[in-house]
């Protein structure tokens, strides 16, 4: 009984953390405590969470491939950006302690949170007395230092994401919500290829250097409901209007803030 009611616990949580993740980040929050509820090792934990969400943020993608269309140049800084991020990350869970990154999370994700609420004013304070057609704060359009500092933050956060992940998307959202005049809708389509990018890349260094920190079963179960969830996510966050994604966003990070400052 006890390994049926743990098989469909992890299940739901996979399902709920590949919808959440697609519309709005933080699934791990989800997953990870999950696991430990269920006495996995934190590590085992992590690494096997990171590896079975990839099947949900490629579903997730997937749903939002139309948002990613004609997104080459952008792409080709940022893509990766977050690739060698994510190898940077996986290496560093796998050779330092993690109580000492952990602990800067909540600050991680508060920036992130505010990043997201004020970015729009900051967009238009910015373009203010612009040429409404110029459209430079567009990623297409912008100028080689800004983008230079949107490919940085990609890689830093990249780091964050192979590291440790929880609410990586949420941070990526308010990066490009700050420094760029994206649409929320273009901006999940991005956070869904590269945080998708930066788990895959993750899975596959920790595959290589420490598969023994692999726990297949609980990656089987975690791959089968993100994958269902990022399909109905996908649909379900490609409907919603700018200012409710956005309030989801800021009421998700305020919950993983919130769990991570009580239960660590």
């Amino acid at each position: 009984m006890v390994g049926v009611v743990e098989t469909l616990a992890i299940l739901a949580a996979g399902f709920w953390a590949g919808m959440i993740n697609v519309v709005v980040g933080s699934g791990t929050l989800v997953t990870f405590p999950t696991l430990l509820l269920f006495g996995y090792p934190p590590l085992v934990a992590n690494v096997s969470n990171n590896i079975g969400l990839v099947g949900g943020g490629i579903s997730g993608t997937v749903g939002y491939r139309h948002e990613l269309s004609g997104r080459r140049r952008e792409l080709r800084g940022m893509l990766p950006a977050a690739l060698l991020g994510g190898i940077t990350g996986a290496l560093l869970l796998l050779i330092l302690p993690d109580d000492a990154f952990r602990t800067i999370v909540p600050v991680l994700i508060a920036v992130g949170l505010c990043m997201v609420v004020w970015g729009p004013a900051l967009q238009r304070r910015a373009t203010r007395g612009r040429d409404a057609t110029a459209d430079s704060g567009r990623l297409a359009t912008l100028t080689r230092p800004r983008l230079a500092t949107v490919i940085a933050g990609i890689y830093l956060l990249g780091i964050y994401g192979g590291y440790f992940g929880a609410a990586q998307g949420v941070l990526i959202v308010g990066l490009l919500s700050l420094l760029t005049s994206e649409g929320i809708q273009s901006i999940t389509g991005l956070k869904n290829l590269l945080t998708t990018a930066v788990n895959a890349i993750a899975a596959v260094t920790f595959l290589l250097v420490s598969p023994g920190s692999v726990d297949w079963t609980v990656v089987a179960l975690i791959a089968v409901g993100a994958t269902v969830g990022g399909v109905v996510g996908a649909r379900f966050g490609r409907r919603l209007p700018p200012l409710l994604m956005r309030a989801l966003i800021v009421v998700v990070g305020v919950a993983a803030i919130v769990r991570m400052l009580i239960f660590g």
